[in-house]
């Protein structure tokens, strides 16, 4: 890549516009679109206005929003190359771009398209936010039982281009109703003269347009396919849904459930070009908050000051405990949020699980036991027990409050990932504070 961003500074320096036409027209999409992502204001305008137009095409759908919105910007001015690159890219691709931008601005751009794009975009657009109809296309190959191999062949080599994909093919009825998918590769194989309906199996997976994008998400994950039929609620075919596309909400799915875990509920996209004052406000809330509850914890510490003075090595080991317990929390808690969310445990395998958590995490607390034994043989072997003893039953609860904490979430009716990382652990701390000190006064008889 510096290589790259070497020579085209060089060639725009001496303004020769061939040389540096010739080397873009040599280079993969994902590397041009990489070097706009770099590279000054400026000089991305010069990049994409020098590239063809199936480049443009290519290059815009991988691009960030605000990248896809300064080239919008800078190609105002150029009405036919704005034109023509807002009615070649994909229809779910540039429904995603125009669902970002104000309303005004949406609107001037549809008026921009041709009748048929103007007409799949404002129907991709009228259905609800993060639904299926969002992400589908309506580009795909449509064939009907009675045709022959060779006839739906002839269908395909006109109009596949056009296709989203050729992976597979649909077959509808007269009334556009869908009753198959075929992979392609048995079409191709089949004799000529053989029928369509002699291919079906008459098993095959279908979304619907209004539902959630997660859904899709989780029959993509279940059937392992590259594209999915999209149906209305009368069963008619009307688009389909690419594992390009699902890969995309699945990533946008995981980086919001990530940030609601780290206590990040209306994160940003990008940190560089958020305001301060919109960082400040996502982050205090949660932090606030904490502060109330590690009070709890100051609370069960002042409650034990005659142990702490009767024997101040009790202190040394103090963070290391609660930290212990409170990382077992949240490495169970992430666990299961990931599981929740993905579908390979529900809310009825809780009582399921504990006992499995229990066994786990009494094996991973009498081996951490087992370390911190010995390094309080040698700091302070007086309370070995109570150490080792503190450690595996903080890792314990803790693993068990990150187990149940998401179930308890999803139970009431709460996004599982806010029970985040910062709840869990300031939780498991104050579980362990009572549990050190108070097997520390058993110990002592105080």
């Amino acid at each position: 890549m510096i290589e790259i961003l070497t020579n085209y500074r060089e060639l725009i320096d001496s303004k020769d516009w061939n040389a540096l036409k010739c080397s873009l027209n040599k280079l993969d999409s994902n590397l041009i679109a990489d070097l706009i992502e770099e590279i000054p204001k400026e000089d991305e305008v010069i990049i994409f206005r020098l590239l063809n137009r199936s480049q443009s095409k290519e290059v815009f759908q991988l691009l960030s929003f605000e990248k896809q919105e300064e080239i919008i910007d800078n190609l105002a001015n150029r009405r036919q190359r704005l034109t023509n690159l807002l009615n070649d890219i994909e229809p779910d691709d540039r429904t995603a771009f125009f669902e970002k931008l104000p309303g005004k601005v949406e609107q001037r751009l549809i008026q921009l398209l041709s009748s048929e794009e103007r007409q799949i975009t404002v129907q991709l657009l009228g259905y609800p936010e993060d639904s299926i109809g969002r992400l589908m296309t309506p580009e795909f190959i449509a064939l009907r039982p009675s045709d022959t191999v060779e006839h739906s062949l002839q269908h395909i080599r006109k109009y596949g281009k056009d296709s989203e994909t050729l992976n597979v093919v649909y077959v509808v009825d007269k009334d556009w109703k869908l009753i198959d998918d075929i992979r392609i590769k048995e079409v191709i194989l089949a004799s000529p003269q053989q029928k369509i309906e002699e291919l079906m199996d008459h098993r095959f997976v279908a979304l619907k347009a209004i539902d959630d994008q997660e859904t899709a998400v989780k029959v993509f994950k279940d059937y392992d396919r590259v594209a999915l039929p999209v149906i209305d609620e009368e069963g008619v075919l009307i688009g389909i849904v690419t594992i390009d596309d699902i890969m995309d909400v699945a990533e946008e799915e995981t980086t919001e459930d990530f940030h609601r875990f780290g206590s990040f509920q209306n994160s940003v996209a990008n940190p560089l070009k958020a305001r301060i004052f919109n960082l400040y406000k996502n982050r205090i809330v949660w932090l606030f908050a904490l502060v109330f509850m590690n009070v709890f914890s100051g609370a069960a510490i002042s409650n034990f000051e005659s142990i702490i003075q009767s024997a101040v090595s009790l202190v040394f080991f103090l963070p290391l405990l609660i930290d212990s317990g409170g990382n077992a929390g949240a490495q169970s808690a992430t666990l299961m949020i990931r599981s929740l969310a993905i579908g390979d445990v529900k809310l009825t395998d809780w009582y399921r699980l504990i006992t499995k958590e229990l066994l786990v995490s009494l094996l991973l607390g009498v081996t951490m036991a087992v370390g911190v034994a010995v390094i309080a043989s040698f700091r302070a072997p007086e309370i070995v027990l109570i150490v080792t003893l503190t450690m595996i039953l903080t890792v314990m609860t803790g693993s068990l409050i990150g187990l149940l904490l998401p179930f308890i979430f999803t139970k009431i009716n709460f996004d599982p990932a806010t029970a985040s990382a910062p709840l869990v652990t300031s939780i498991a701390d104050i579980s362990g504070v009572i549990i050190y000190f108070s097997i520390a006064s058993w110990f002592f008889g105080l």
